[in-house]
This record gives C-alpha cells, sequence and structure tokens, in this order.
C-alpha cells in the first residue's frame, strides 16, 4: 500500500471517492470529510503546512492543490524536500473530473477513477437537461467573503453550478475565479437569491441578518423576497465530487418545482 499525504481537504475528498482513504497516513487541519480521517495526524492549516511532519511520515505521495491563493508555498517546499508530490488545480467541473483520473493513475486506482468520473459527468448531464427546460433563470450572488467582498466569477465551479441550477451567477461576466468586488457593485447587480457560502466558517456562524445593515440592502431584490441562504461551504467552496450534493440542494431552492426535493444524499455513494 502507498503512503499517502493531503494537504488541501479538496483533495483528501478525492482520494476518498478514489476508494484509497485507507492509504493516507496525513492530512491539513482543515479537511473534514470522511469521518475516518479524524484518526489520522494533523499537518495544520492548508496554506501553512508543517513540512517536517510531512517529512516525517515518509510518504510516497503527497497530493498538493493549487486552488486556494497562497498554496504555491508548499509546492516550492516539497520541492526543495524533494518528496514526492502531485499538483492539481480545478476551476471548472471538467477540471474535477479529469483530476479523479489524473490522481487515480498515480495511486494505481485508474480503473476506479474512470468509473467515478463517469458517474459524476453523468449526473451533471441529468442537471444541464434538466436546466435546459427552465425559462426564466434567476440571479444569484455567491458571496465567498463578506468584507472584502470576494465572490466566484466566470472561470469557477460556481458559475457552472448556478447554471446547472436554472440560474446565473451575478459576476459570470468577469473573466477570472474570484472577484473581488463590493457592497454597491452587488447592490447594483441586484440578485434574486443570495447564497452565503463562507471559506472556512460553519454555518451556524453566519448571520445572515446582517446583510440588511449594508448600506442600500435592504431594497435589494433577494432581501426583500427573504430568498437569502446560509450554505454549507465544504458544499460550494471545495472543488471535489461533494458539489454535486451542493448543487442537488441548490437547485431544489431556487427551482422547486423543476428540480427533485434534496434529500442530502450524494450521488455517487
Amino acid at each position: 500500500m502507498m503512503r499517502i499525504v493531503s494537504i488541501c481537504p479538496s483533495n483528501t475528498e478525492l482520494i476518498a471517492y478514489l476508494g484509497c482513504i485507507d492509504q493516507l497516513v496525513g492530512v491539513d487541519d482543515y479537511s473534514d470529510w470522511p469521518e475516518e480521517i479524524n484518526r489520522l495526524p494533523r499537518l495544520g492549516p492548508d496554506l501553512s503546512i508543517n513540512m517536517d511532519l510531512v517529512e516525517q511520515l515518509h510518504p510516497d505521495l503527497v497530493v498538493a492543490s493549487l486552488s486556494v491563493p497562497g498554496m504555491e508555498k508548499n509546492i516550492a517546499e516539497l520541492e526543495k524536500r524533494r518528496l514526492p508530490y502531485i499538483v492539481l488545480n480545478p476551476n471548472s467541473l471538467q477540471d474535477i473530473a479529469d483530476d479523479l483520473v489524473t490522481l487515480s493513475k498515480a495511486l494505481k486506482r485508474e480503473k476506479k477513477g474512470k468509473e467515478v468520473a463517469k458517474q459524476y459527468s453523468a449526473f451533471i448531464e441529468q442537471y444541464k437537461t434538466i436546466a435546459r427546460s427552465i425559462s426564466t433563470k434567476p440571479t444569484l450572488y455567491w458571496e465567498w467573503w463578506p468584507k472584502p467582498v470576494f465572490a466566484p466569477g466566470k472561470l469557477n465551479w460556481l458559475t457552472e453550478i448556478s447554471r446547472l441550477a436554472g440560474g446565473r451567477n451575478i459576476f459570470s461576466d468577469i473573466e477570472t475565479a474570484n472577484v473581488q468586488s463590493n457592497w454597491e457593485e452587488v447592490k447594483q447587480r441586484n440578485p434574486e437569491h443570495i447564497c452565503l457560502a463562507w471559506v472556512g466558517v460553519q454555518t451556524k456562524k453566519v448571520n445572515p441578518a446582517t446583510l440588511v445593515k449594508r448600506p442600500d440592502w435592504p431594497d435589494m431584490h433577494a432581501i426583500k423576497t427573504n430568498q437569502i441562504y446560509v450554505l454549507e461551504e465544504w458544499l460550494y467552496c471545495r472543488p471535489s465530487p461533494r458539489l454535486l450534493v451542493g448543487l442537488k440542494k441548490v437547485a431544489a431552492l431556487i427551482h422547486p418545482d423543476h428540480y427533485p426535493a434534496y434529500d442530502g444524499k450524494d450521488p455517487l455513494l
């Protein structure tokens, strides 16, 4: 068996979908799924990995990531220490499918990787078909961080998730993966739905009542109609197949008459 180290939550999840959790010997502090990983040594937050601890685990492969700005220093340190690693950098839903296959090859689980990727893509096609049948596509504002405002742009999986859920990301016209904006611009774009998924913050610590305190926001369409959702960041902010669970949830919220009721089940498990 290989000795695998994951230094990013989304990578830990990919490893789980490939059926290789039993080969993990260490993970970053933010990895929290599946439950089996709670027995593993913790190696620090993903932006400040303790590479001495990583090295002490004698990994056959470190699964690194560039999905969050600032992770480049992890790669440089792995290189410096000559530790064997693979780097993933997904922005789109297709990138995630590709990463499943790429990682499965590195883990010698290529058949499993292709199976999971095929199942993943088939589920996305189901939701594409439903989305095509919806004539009215409401606008969605995804908030990753409140101040300064960070939101997904055109080159991000949440723009795709929005489309698959029969909606449109209000920042889908900006050709980046991440958009730094401000409350005034969000107000001007006047979204019909607000999706709060603050990175690294538990849902119970997100208070939607604070939105009405932002200048002129009480006049916003989503706030007038109370279309505000506090969503689990781990179902929307991590590039892994768990995004499909998030898709099921937000689609049912926005178009309950078109999509299946949300059951919380992972379509790949």
